[in-house]
Order: structure tokens, then C-alpha cells, then sequence
């Protein structure tokens, strides 16, 4: 059993007088309902409603008529992300991070309820609606990936034409060809792709703009313009002979390995770097394996750029790849997320930290025959390189993964010179009206911040195109819970005021009492949570497949098995609803004055369970010290 404190031993500082004074048991100030934001939803880059949809899937928010909960969930889910399948297996989840119930046990498994959701959506067929009005404007979209395609997506929900401009002859992005499918079935990547393009989207393949079409035929035919072109090209280790054709770059590597051109590998293979592109290139080489005696055609080099394309019947003859992740700093430091540093190495990969790579040692032939390190030492976040301790370690294929950046063939004159493109904090390109900008072209990261990137830049794009002043966006940026909006759900929204004075809005029906939406601005963190309310509970685990440095040869099993729906359900009540009223009776329970009260079955929705009697209310705190998720604060009366 866990005891939970709200003052700790050596406390001494008294709480704020004006936040809390009571005078026998009594004060001027009775409660008042605040929304606030849910740290998981502060750490989503597509800024998700995520409790919003736990709540769905809890039961607690119930589907109007027989909407299975499972398509109202989803419905919220793709209000910020159109690709719930997706990013429920591939997303690192820093929303879990940032989850309150670390200050319990462990964070929500929210991924894996998502998962769940988007699965379920694929299986039953749910589209998105096409936009009802259309406003006649155009917009250009360069790049078909993650940005491009979330671009597309809320450009048609707002009724604007739009055309993907795709230089790869699928549309996915990394999506498609950096992720390996083990991770991501390509029929449930193709399945939320096509729900986008069946919106009214344009899509033309294999069309390059700037070299296919000019920039100036994007300006003079569409009324803006959305970047989205990532970061494809990868950047060349900074060393001598780096230049070697058997020194690729870590994308290189997984388009050749995702489009099913790269069949096996041959020597040991060095992984420079520790992000999740370094991660999956090595997991794949592990899976893939190598060949001892391979032709010079065959040479993995050989099909990575393109020259030639592996025989599916010489995969026999393969075994276990030796596959070493080279990184200059402590593994601990690793970008990569622990699950994927943890798969690899459970894999067979093996991991040489702190070692700086100096120089590609090159053959007679012309290949990197070996890559020479040295040893460093880091102090302070500063590295001390070990004079006299460089040593060479051979191998036969280095691939790169410490950068990447975007191909600006006809159009360098966006290249800001780091192989990224400028934007302002409105996703604008600056100096270029019309031109706006998202995703890894900016800097590569997650492939939600992408999506989340291409969420504000379509807004900007929307009030571009009516002729309005870009709007200020709010502190905490994302898809916020709206009670107006779930009132209307649910036939309950305010009706129109007449403008006649009236005296006690408590009882009208043209407002709404006693509520405050902070969302855009606080986040309800654990210290205004009542946390010994919640109990120790295990979270619900998604089967992952047990895959061994013995097994990992030519698996390419999903790693992970979805929730069932019991499952799912479980793992949303675990929610804690941080910020907003999950209807535990709490203030109801222990109120002394009977203040409190539960509201009309028929007048129930999300944030309007129970109402205040101010008549009886005291102001003695106690409904505030007792509430778990923070919704109430002492404050009206001021």
C-alpha cells in the first residue's frame, strides 16, 4: 500500500496565503472548475487529445446513438493525427514521459490503446469525410511523407484543393522507406495513406519539383506552397576516405532494404551513429544477414546505390551478420529510444561507446577495408580524446547514420546552407509569402512532430489564403478538449443569449457556469493532483516477440501484438485524467456541507458530472484536497 503526502518531511515553507487561508474550517473562496492541459498531450508534438480519447475508451465519454466507442475514439484520435495505426507501433511516445502515473507506478500505455483504435479502424473500413464546401484555392505540396501527406489531410478538411508532388514512386516518406515493415505492416501504412488521398487529393508520383517542375510553375499555378521534402539525403561521415563506395548513409540503406533490392550483406557491418535510423539499419542488417563469398556486383554497396538488385535465391546461402554500432559518446547518451537500443542488443548487435571515428582506411581495390577509431573519455559533457590509443577495426560496409539533409536540386536558394530550410515559429518560410515549410526539412525528428508542424502550417495556410494576419499561436499549442463542442455531441449546447439583462446566470441556459478552459496556457501537473487517490496498478503490456541474437536471421515478424479490446480498456481507465473531472465521486463523498452534487443523468457530459450549491458552500477546501485530477481550485468569490 502507498502512502501519499502532500507535505514531506522538512517542508517548512508555508503554502501561498492567498492561494490557501481558511478560518475555522471555513473561507471566502468556493470552488470553480478549471480545465487544465494533460502533460501527456504537453509532450505530443502532434499535441493529441489523449485523454480525450482514454476517456472514450474508458467509457467514461459515451458515443451518441450506436457509434461504436471505438470509431467516436478514433474520430478524436485523427482531430490531430491522421495515422493512429502507425504511430501507435513506431512513435517513441513521449507522451508517456510526461505521464503523471510515472508518480505512481509506470506511465499509461497510451501506444498501445492507440494502436488498438487505429487497428480497429483499418478492419471496419472508416474514411475520412470529404470536405462539404470547397474553397477554390490550390495548394502545391512538395513531398509525400508524414508532413506532406498530414498537410494534404487538413488542407482537404478545410475545403482547399491540393496536389503531392512525390519524386518516389509510392508516397510514404520515411514512413515507407525508413521504417523497416517488421515495424510497421505495409498494408496498415497503405491503409491510412489511402484514406487521405481519398479525400480529393491530387497525387503526382515520380514528379520532382525542380527538375520535372520549376518552383516559378508551383508559384504562378497554386496559391501557396507546403514544404515537405524531409531529409533523404544523408550526410557523409566528416573523416578522410568517407568517400569509399562501401560508405553509404543510413537512409540509403533502408530505402535499398525496403524497396527489396538489399537481400543480405557480406563482412562485418559498422553503424556510425545511435539514433533510430542507426537502430533500424542495424536491426535490419541483423535480420537480413551476410553471404561469405559474394560477386563484386553483388556487393552490398553495389545494390544500396542502385547499380544492381540482389537474387532472392541466394538468401540460402546466408548466416548471422557481425553488425557493431560505432558511437563517439556513452551509449547512455544514445538519441535512440531504450526499446530500440535494447532490441538491437538483444539482437546480437554489438555496441562500441566512446570511441570517435578519425579515419576510412581504403584498399588496394578502392573499398573501405577497416575504420579507424580512438578511444575518448567524457568529462562534463566534454570528450577527452586518448593520444596513442587509435586502433583500426575491419570491415566490409560502413553506413552512416549521424545526419541527414534534404536534396535542394533546383532550388538551392532555399538551402539555409545546413541542408534544412528556415521557418518561423508559424511555419512560414521568412521573406517567401505564399511558402510554407514542415517536418525533417526543418530539422529531422519524430514523425508526429512532423504531423504537428503540418497542423499549425496549415492553419497559417488557411489564414494566408482568406487574407488574414497569421494568428499568434497559444503557449501550449495543440488539439485541446472543447466543452462547447462535446455539449453539442451531446444536445446540450448553450442556447443563443438575447442580450436582456438577467440576474444569476447559474440557472440560465445561454452560459456556461462555473468553468474555466486554461488548457491553452497550464498544464495540470502531478503536484495539483491528489495522488494518493490512485492505486498500484500493473500496466497492461502488448506481446512483444521474442526475437534473440539465435532467431533474428530472416525474422521479420511484427514485433508487437495490439490490445485486445478488454485490454485496451483496461489500460484507459488506468488514465488519470489529469485536469479534467473523471467522475470518481470524490468531492461529492466527503463535502460536510452537502455542497456538492452529481448533475442530471440527462445533463452529464465530460467536465460537467457535478455542480456547486453556493448557497451551502463554506469554502473549507476540501473538495479541492480531494480531487484527483486537479479539476477543482478554490477561486470563486475573488
Amino acid at each position: 500500500m502507498r502512502t501519499f503526502r502532500r507535505y514531506k518531511d522538512g517542508d517548512t515553507e508555508h503554502v501561498p496565503w492567498d492561494r490557501e487561508f481558511l478560518t475555522s474550517g471555513e473561507s471566502y473562496k468556493c470552488p470553480t472548475y478549471v480545465h487544465r492541459a494533460p502533460p501527456c498531450q504537453g509532450s505530443c508534438p502532434s499535441g493529441h487529445d489523449i485523454r480525450g480519447w482514454l476517456s472514450i475508451a474508458r467509457g467514461m465519454d459515451k458515443p451518441g446513438g450506436d457509434t461504436p466507442w471505438q470509431e467516436y475514439a478514433f474520430r478524436r484520435m485523427v482531430e490531430s493525427n491522421p495515422f493512429p495505426a502507425v504511430m501507435g507501433r513506431v512513435c517513441p511516445a513521449p507522451c508517456q514521459d510526461g505521464c503523471n502515473r510515472n508518480e505512481v507506478e509506470e506511465h499509461v500505455g497510451i501506444n498501445g490503446v492507440e494502436q488498438y483504435v487505429g487497428d480497429w479502424a483499418l478492419e471496419n473500413g472508416l474514411t475520412f469525410p470529404k470536405p462539404e464546401n470547397e474553397t477554390g484555392k490550390k495548394v502545391a505540396i512538395v513531398g509525400g511523407g508524414p508532413a506532406g501527406l498530414a498537410a494534404a489531410y487538413f488542407l482537404r478538411q478545410k475545403g482547399h484543393g491540393c496536389t503531392i508532388f512525390e519524386s518516389y514512386k509510392e508516397l510514404g516518406g520515411m514512413m515507407e522507406f525508413g521504417i523497416p515493415g517488421y515495424r510497421t505492416p505495409k498494408d496498415v501504412l497503405q491503409g491510412e495513406i489511402k484514406r487521405i488521398v481519398d479525400m480529393g487529393v491530387d497525387v503526382r508520383l515520380g514528379t520532382r519539383v525542380g527538375t520535372d517542375v520549376t518552383v516559378a510553375t508551383l508559384e504562378s499555378d497554386y496559391d501557396a506552397v507546403f514544404w515537405a521534402i524531409g531529409a533523404t539525403s544523408g550526410k557523409a561521415l566528416p573523416i578522410p576516405g568517407a568517400d569509399a563506395p562501401n560508405c553509404v548513409d543510413g537512409i540509403s540503406f533502408l530505402m535499398a532494404f525496403n524497396e527489396g533490392r538489399l537481400q543480405h550483406l557480406s563482412g562485418r557491418v559498422l553503424v556510425i551513429g545511435a539514433g533510430d535510423t542507426a537502430m533500424d539499419v542495424a536491426a535490419v542488417a541483423r535480420r537480413i544477414g551476410h553471404i561469405d563469398h559474394v560477386s563484386e556486383k553483388d556487393h552490398p554497396e553495389a545494390v544500396i546505390l542502385g547499380h544492381t538488385v540482389h537474387d532472392v535465391a541466394t538468401v540460402a546461402a546466408r548466416q548471422g551478420a557481425d553488425v557493431w554500432v560505432v558511437y563517439r559518446r556513452p551509449i547512455s547518451k544514445a538519441p535512440a529510444s531504450q526499446h530500440e537500443l535494447q532490441s538491437v542488443i538483444k539482437e546480437g548487435v554489438e555496441i562500441h561507446e566512446s570511441l570517435a571515428p578519425l579515419e576510412v582506411i581504403i584498399g588496394d581495390d578502392g573499398r573501405a577495408t577497416a575504420l579507424r577509431v580512438q578511444p575518448v573519455d567524457w568529462v562534463d559533457g566534454k570528450m577527452s580524446p586518448r593520444e596513442g590509443a587509435e586502433y583500426d577495426i575491419e570491415c566490409s560496409l560502413i553506413v552512416g547514420a549521424t545526419g541527414q539533409a534534404g536534396d535542394f536540386t533546383g532550388f538551392e536558394d532555399l538551402n539555409n546552407g545546413w541542408g534544412q530550410m528556415d521557418a518561423d515559429k508559424l511555419y512560414q518560410m521568412p521573406g517567401k509569402p505564399g511558402h510554407f515549410v514542415g517536418g525533417d526539412a526543418i530539422k529531422p525528428h519524430l514523425l508526429t512532430t512532423a504531423i504537428g508542424q503540418a497542423s499549425i502550417a496549415v492553419d497559417g495556410i488557411d489564414h494566408y489564403l482568406s487574407g488574414l494576419e497569421l494568428a499568434a499561436r497559444p503557449k501550449i499549442d495543440a488539439h485541446h478538449f472543447n466543452l462547447l463542442d462535446e455539449l453539442r455531441v451531446h444536445d446540450q449546447a448553450p442556447v443563443p443569449y438575447d442580450h436582456e439583462p438577467v440576474l444569476g446566470t447559474d440557472s440560465s441556459n445561454f452560459a456556461v457556469h462555473n468553468y474555466e478552459d486554461r488548457s491553452f496556457a497550464e498544464l495540470a501537473t502531478h503536484e495539483m493532483l491528489y495522488m494518493g487517490h490512485f492505486e498500484t496498478e500493473a500496466m497492461n503490456r502488448r506481446v512483444e516477440v521474442d526475437i534473440t541474437a539465435d532467431v533474428v536471421l530472416g525474422n521479420f515478424k511484427e514485433r508487437f501484438t495490439g490490445f485486445s479490446e478488454r485490454q485496451a480498456i483496461d489500460e484507459a481507465n488506468r488514465c488519470m485524467s489529469c485536469g479534467m473531472c473523471f467522475e470518481c465521486d470524490s468531492c461529492v463523498i466527503y463535502c460536510p456541507q452537502d455542497a456538492i452534487y452529481k448533475v442530471k443523468k440527462d445533463k452529464v457530459t465530460v467536465g460537467r458530472y457535478v455542480d456547486t450549491d453556493y448557497g451551502k458552500c463554506i469554502g473549507c477546501h476540501i473538495c479541492m484536497d480531494v480531487c484527483p485530477s486537479g479539476y477543482i481550485q478554490m477561486g470563486l468569490g475573488e
